[in-house]
């Protein structure tokens, strides 16, 4: 399965609080930029006018992935409040 396959096997009821914390000095200090390249679903945008990360957390797919690839420990990452986030319908 590809992740364009997934997208259509997802629904969202999404929280008006993110379930993620971004902490843009933290992220100011970083070279990389790793999280807008794995995030599956781009929550995650360098904002080059405003020279500072934009995080969408709306579409976000509760991978994990950022917090495993951030290596400046700019993320406090949650599961999104019960009844809230992504819905995998598996079929």
């Amino acid at each position: 399965m590809i992740v364009d396959e997934i997208f259509e096997l997802v629904s969202y009821n999404v929280h008006e609080e993110a379930h993620i914390r971004v902490n843009r000095d933290a992220c100011q200090k970083c070279t990389h930029r790793a999280c807008t390249f794995a995030c599956p679903v781009s929550c995650y945008q360098w904002n080059e006018e405003r020279g500072r990360i934009e995080f969408a957390y709306e579409a976000c797919l509760e991978c994990g992935t950022c917090l495993i690839i951030c290596d400046a420990g700019a993320l406090d990452w949650n599961y999104p409040k019960g009844g809230f986030g992504v819905r995998y319908r598996l079929t």
